[in-house]
């Protein structure tokens, strides 16, 4: 909502300058025994990924509808996440996995049925496609950084994602100029985020990873509720399979 009330390059950069602050505190207060420069450097990746995903995701929530642009992204993304896995680290998915996998193209295809978007649908649907390649690296790299590395590769992340976002912002930088309620509504967003992970994180370390992605995959729901209240979008009986769809898929991609 607020990437519909400021520029979302303004909006996703001091989120991540938030989250950045958010992340150096709790990273300071979790004991980090032995922090390596391979973990950082996973870290870097993931905040790589996690610019790249905001920056696409505040633009498809400034011209798209919430349900749709969000789903998209997050079930795409846990696919992606399951297919490098397949690819990269030699995982078998077993039958529940390839049976999300057939369920998501038509799961998508109801979903985005964005009429009651913006712009219409082509940009948010787009935009939500694009946000699931980098949420699926943010996931993908942090599950390889250490647990010894406590929470610093998720500060070394929104280092990265900063530094990922600069050049775009340096082409936006009359939008960089936001009231100081809409910065501070910025700031706080980006530190919501930025737990977000640090959570997912440290249920991870401590052996509730497949606990940890199943609630985390599950997140659209909450935003897709609030596009219908808040925001009057559309519920057609398309959408509301293809949201049934998208959450079946994302729970057997997830268990599968």
């Amino acid at each position: 909502m607020l990437s519909r009330r400021a520029h979302f390059t303004a909006v996703t950069l001091l989120g991540q300058l938030g989250g950045l602050l958010l992340a150096a505190v709790a990273a300071l207060l979790v004991p980090a025994p032995a922090v390596r420069p391979a973990d950082l450097l996973w870290g870097a990746l993931s905040g790589v990924g996690s610019g790249t995903a905001m920056h696409f995701l505040n633009r498809g929530l400034s011209r798209g509808a919430m349900s749709t642009v969000v789903p998209v992204s997050a079930v795409t993304s846990v696919a992606l996440s399951v297919l490098c896995g397949v690819l990269l680290f030699g995982d078998r998915p077993g039958a529940l996995a390839w049976t999300g996998f057939a369920v998501t193209v038509p799961a998508l295809w109801l979903v985005a049925d964005d009429r009651g978007g913006p712009t219409g649908p082509a940009g948010g649907v787009t935009d939500g496609l694009l946000a699931s390649t980098g949420v699926a690296v943010q996931y993908l790299a942090l599950g390889q950084a250490g647990p010894s590395s406590g929470l610093w590769p998720v500060a070394a992340g929104r280092v990265a994602a900063v530094l990922v976002l600069l050049p775009v912002a340096a082409r936006h930088r009359r939008e960089l100029r936001l009231p100081a309620r809409r910065c501070a509504q910025s700031l706080l967003v980006g530190a919501g985020a930025a737990l977000g992970l640090v959570l997912y994180l440290l249920a991870a370390q401590r052996q509730l990873l497949a606990v940890a992605v199943v609630l985390a995959s599950l997140y659209p729901a909450l935003p897709v509720v609030l596009g219908f209240v808040l925001l009057h979008e559309p519920l057609t009986g398309r959408r509301v399979i293809g949201l049934t769809g998208a959450a079946a898929a994302t729970v057997l991609l997830t268990l599968g």
